[in-house]
């Protein structure tokens, strides 16, 4: 299979699902629906099964580009369809196929209106997601990068809560409005470099001024993706009004856009400037982590105190990637993995509840322990991941993040360490209020315990959380080499701009 397209396979192969959707025709529209359905299933897991083969085909022992694609496209401008694969984006696509089909199978029974409509456009955002950490050509990555922001409108403004439409807006404009930034940077340096080839952008020296402005052209979007305090505030809103799929996605991958953003641009191509912008990095990401762990005790809905408790955890994540070191960028890549399974997998504990009840205050409930116990033990697992228990995928981002950032700062270490504390306290107390105490109310003593198709859907994220936090070096080889030349990278230039000319 060398041979094969396989990248391209994987990205559009999505597309070809949505085909058959708009094919489906028919008076019953329940069967229609059905049908929907299936297709949008069955093509999201032949979509990843292609990408474990991705997978399979990866050498672990070589720190650049493979299963590289490369045709002509915009040929006037120079701009190539080119696409590949390294150590740090190939588990970020393997992430973004699983939990695809996850959605789907998780959403089976609470989809009910325009479910075709619904289907199409998780099969859309699959593509798009895939697309972006795929492409090797910035403005094939800015078109997917930005692209997303469409699906993901549609999603929370058409199936969201009563509050979708004011959520949706404020999602877009957010995030559009760091986008034109990033738009400007990418034109800049086409300019100076005369290419829009990413490999080579990264061998591109720019001057110490462009650096600069670059960087923090690029910081306004990477910042909002994550989201950084304070572009944090689209977050909470987004993630309420969002239905549980799309809150799933939105937390488990499309959060890591700008942390990826800052792997792929900030540090490889403006070394300088990101060195010199880590102790302001560093001081946001300690106020995100101690501010928002602050605003999530304090939270009376579910899915707003698992979205603050996001913004918590990747400050963590931001914290690893201005390390400039093995231990903490592997830590942050690690940290981005584990939270996308634990945060998509918590918010599908809050939509398996609120499918039944249709209340996310966490007062409404307790005591379920007693009539949901496959659903207790769950949500425990994914609660313990969260707080950064041993032996779960949580502790081993944080804390190879904390050890990396020991290394450099010992404060920054210090305050990372209070959001592990922190962290306990919120998702412990909504565990106990949720789980523990009396069934006082009538409707929760009929409640049912989860169904087969959400079983299905939990499976992969337990089993990925636990071997992520018992054998890391799974995850941790197929990246090294790839964080390792960038950190070669990192120090030559670095070194070569403190020498002078």
């Amino acid at each position: 299979m060398s041979d094969w397209p396989l990248l391209s396979l994987v990205i559009f192969l999505p597309l070809v699902g949505v085909a058959f959707i708009l094919a489906i025709r028919g008076d019953d529209e329940a069967l229609v629906a059905q049908n929907a359905k299936a297709v949008a299933l069955w093509t999201a897991s032949i979509t990843f099964l292609l990408s474990l083969l991705i997978w399979a085909q990866f050498d672990p022992a070589q720190g650049g580009f493979q299963l590289v694609e490369r045709a002509p496209w915009l040929t006037g401008l120079g701009v190539d369809y080119h696409v590949g694969v390294d150590g740090i984006s190939l588990w970020f696509i393997l992430l973004s196929t699983l939990l695809t089909v996850v959605v789907i199978l998780g959403s089976w029974h609470s989809v009910q209106s325009r479910v075709k409509e619904y289907m199409i456009a998780f099969l859309v955002l699959d593509t798009l997601m895939i697309g972006v950490f795929c492409a090797l050509d910035v403005v094939l990555f800015y078109l997917f990068f930005e692209g997303i922001l469409i699906p993901m409108f549609l999603i929370i403004g058409i199936w969201g809560g009563p509050n979708r439409i004011y959520a949706a807006f404020k999602f877009f404009l957010y995030t559009l409005a760091g986008s034109v930034l990033f738009l400007v940077a990418i034109i800049y340096m086409y300019v100076v470099a005369g290419t829009t080839d990413l490999p080579t952008l990264m061998r591109t020296t720019f001057d110490e001024t462009a650096q600069f402005w670059l960087f923090w052209a690029l910081f306004a979007s990477f910042a909002i993706k994550v989201p950084m305090w304070p572009f944090h505030t689209w977050l909470p809103d987004a993630h309420v009004e969002a239905p549980t799929a799309g809150s799933v996605l939105l937390a488990g991958v499309l959060l890591k856009l700008g942390g990826y953003g800052f792997l792929r641009f900030s540090l490889p191509m403006l070394p300088d400037a990101a060195v010199e912008a880590a102790p302001v990095i560093f001081a946001l990401s300690v106020v995100a982590i101690v501010y928002t762990s602050l605003v999530a005790l304090m939270q009376d809905d579910m899915k707003k105190l698992i979205a603050y408790s996001s913004v918590a955890h990747m400050g963590i994540v931001t914290i690893g990637l201005f390390t400039f070191n093995m231990q903490g960028l592997q830590g942050g890549i690690i940290q981005m993995l584990s939270h996308g399974i634990v945060s998509g997998a918590l918010f599908m504990c809050v939509g398996v509840i609120y499918d039944r009840i249709h209340s996310r205050e966490i007062k409404r409930y307790g005591g379920l322990a007693e009539r949901m116990p496959a659903y207790a033990f769950i949500f425990m697992l994914f609660t313990m991941a969260s707080v950064g228990l041993p032996g779960t995928s949580g502790f081993v981002g944080e804390l190879l993040v904390i050890v990396g950032a020991f290394q450099e700062h010992q404060w920054v270490a210090f305050f990372a360490a209070t959001g592990l504390i922190l962290g306990a306290c919120y998702m412990l107390w909504l565990y106990r209020r949720v789980i523990f105490g009396g069934l006082v109310r009538e409707d929760l003593l009929t409640i049912k315990d989860m169904r087969t198709n959400e079983v299905v859907a939990f499976a992969p994220l337990v089993i990925l959380t636990i071997v992520m936090g018992v054998y890391p070096q799974f995850f941790l080889e197929p990246m090294a080499a790839s964080v390792d030349d960038l950190l070669r990278h990192l120090d030559a230039t670095t070194t070569l701009a403190a020498d002078g000319p």
